[in-house]
């Protein structure tokens, strides 16, 4: 019994020992295999390797390593240069109703002009040829006629237009001095507005009687006189007022009838 069991510790001597089967694989000649099949094929292990270079792979059979740059935060200098750099343009820059064409001085300057028929006109006042008042006053027209029951919003468009066109055409044969389109259209469509505050008259009264009558033809003597009056200062018409203040009270007349009517 002691026999069989020193045999069978006998030939399994090196399994209790060392922990594993005896083998004949060579472990560092595989091992070494391996490290110059690596060297051959990949070019190698890096031999500087500090742990803070980085390998770029885009390089074909080249190795390359570079260092990272290092993080160097902006100086209180430079924030402020940066900053004067991004604020300062917007301060020079002009608001915004002013860049899309419409300037609030200017259509305030107008409309002051327009309601004190008795105030002297400055002759540069047409020369910024705004239609930001016009377009608001044809608006408002519209709205308080629209308050009536009255959708004439077609009618007011083009009556404006055929209007505009017709004292283009009439200050063109009257006048020596060039004369834009744009300067018709704008001193028509701000002499507008007694007809605005016409129509919002109109909410409150009746036009259809002898005191709307009256109010309806002051409306237009005050638009008629108001433009021809502009035009004259703003194309050096002198002594044509009246001329130019007929074909204005017809034009008006037609707006005063959507009104009342």
């Amino acid at each position: 019994m002691s026999g069989f069991t020193n045999g069978y510790h006998q030939d399994d001597q090196g399994f209790y020992q060392d922990g594993f089967y005896p083998t004949s694989y060579d472990q560092s000649g595989g091992q070494n295999q391996f490290s110059h099949d690596y060297q051959g094929q990949y070019g190698g292990y890096p031999q500087q390797y500090d742990g803070q270079n980085y390998y770029n792979p885009n390089l074909n059979g080249q190795t390359q390593y570079y260092a990272p740059q290092s993080y160097q935060p902006m100086s209180t200098s430079e924030i402020k240069e940066v900053h004067e750099a991004h604020s300062s343009g917007f301060e020079d820059e002009p608001p915004l109703l002013e860049e899309l064409g419409f300037n609030l001085d200017h259509v305030w300057q107008k409309t002051v002009s327009v309601l004190n028929p008795l105030k002297q006109t400055d002759s540069h006042i047409m020369d910024d040829t705004d239609l930001g008042g016009p377009f608001l006053f044809c608006l408002a027209f519209g709205g308080f006629l629209l308050l009536h029951g009255k959708v004439h919003f077609g009618y007011i468009y083009g009556y404006s237009l055929l209007g505009c066109l017709a004292m283009y055409a009439i200050l063109n044969l009257m006048s020596l001095a060039d004369v834009s389109f744009g300067v018709v259209v704008s001193i028509l469509g701000y002499c507008l507005l007694p007809m605005v505050l016409l129509s919002g008259t109109a909410l409150v009264i009746s036009l259809q009687g002898m005191l709307g009558s009256i109010l309806t033809a002051i409306t237009i003597g005050w638009c008629s006189l108001v433009s021809s009056k502009l035009f004259v200062t703003a194309l050096a018409m002198d002594h044509q007022q009246p001329l130019v203040a007929y074909p204005c009270a017809l034009l008006y007349g037609v707006f005063a009838l959507l009104t009342v009517f």
